[in-house]
């Protein structure tokens, strides 16, 4: 099977999570290299909770600035040197800039310290014994997990063998990237929390957004259904529970007028939410604008979905901002 790179969906997936303790930067271009990382790091207002709730990828944002580099299939060596090319150039540009601003400040220092430059997180669906070797890779620090593997300590690398990871409860935001029968464990896992969870909820979007990128889609590969079939019982849930919930809202609002008109609420309603929902997991709560709203509420909801998974922000708002 060729092997291919996650979608953006994958890297909205992981920055929708790290955002919970930091900033992050999907395809950040890197300046005067002709590279874009998939997603960049930077952790703020980490709280010991917070990193709890997130498990193992919330140790891997505590750990400091990073680059998270999924890949869908195991990588081959060549990509992996183009991930390490990645690094080097960040820390190139972040160092010059480090430099410029020395010169225009004497309190500055004039380089960043070893320890205070970002890190390179490779997380691949697998990795052979051979890739590993080939890279150098060590015995797992004592409060790391088996299946992590870091390379020697000045390429500031590690490597994830995601279905190398213990099934317990601190790696499955990760496992979640897996393929086959890992990520399947995975979704049961989350399908297993309560209906009404805050972490089950926000990952169901997530997981949803991904499942219909891909379904939106002409032509799929082997490695796209099988996500299509992996993420549709989670899909099926979020879809049923958001429309549920739009429904009764509207029942509730119509009642008063009468049956007919509580049902024509609901419904209404019904696509509302789920609209509102859509809007919410791809572009942000501020894009959730009533007169954008009110315009897709305009189309049956297949469309209307098919288009908000399909459609830029700027789209978004010229289209339908008005």
């Amino acid at each position: 099977m060729t092997r291919i790179k996650h979608d953006q969906y994958a890297k909205q997936y992981l920055a929708g999570l790290l955002e919970q303790i930091g900033q992050v930067v999907t395809n950040r271009e890197i300046a005067g290299e002709p590279l874009h990382a998939d997603l960049y790091f930077v952790p703020e207002n980490v709280t010991e909770i917070k990193i709890k709730n997130l498990g193992l990828l919330g140790q891997i944002g505590k750990s400091g600035a990073c680059l998270l580099e999924p890949f869908r299939s195991q990588p081959t060596n060549a990509e992996i040197r183009t991930c390490l090319q990645k690094l080097s150039a960040l820390h190139n540009q972040l160092q010059r800039q480090q430099s410029k601003r020395a010169k225009q400040d004497d309190n500055q220092p004039k380089s960043i310290e070893e320890d205070e430059l970002p890190n390179l997180w490779i997380l691949a669906t697998s990795a052979s014994d051979r890739l590993l070797n080939d890279f150098g890779d060590t015995l797992k620090k004592s409060h790391w997990y088996k299946g992590i593997y870091f390379c020697n300590k000045g390429w500031k690398t590690a490597i994830i063998a995601i279905n190398r990871l213990p099934i317990i409860p601190e790696t499955l935001f990760i496992r979640l990237l897996g393929k086959g029968k890992t990520q399947q464990q995975a979704i049961e896992e989350i399908l297993a929390f309560p209906e009404d969870d805050i972490v089950r909820t926000e990952v169901e979007e997530l997981l949803s957004i991904w499942r219909i990128s891909i379904e939106t889609k002409d032509k799929k590969t082997e490695d796209e259904e099988e996500l299509l079939m992996n993420l549709s019982p989670v899909y099926q849930q979020w879809r049923e529970k958001t429309l549920q919930q739009g429904m009764q809202q509207g029942m509730q609002q119509g009642m008063q007028q009468g049956m007919q008109q509580g049902i024509q609420q609901g419904n209404l309603e019904m696509q509302r939410m789920f609209i509102e929902n859509l809007i919410f997991a791809r572009f942000g709560k501020e894009e959730v604008r009533p007169q954008i709203i009110n315009s897709l509420l305009q189309l049956p909801l297949e469309e209307s979905s098919r288009l908000l998974i399909q459609i830029s922000r700027e789209e978004l708002l010229a289209k339908f901002n008005h």
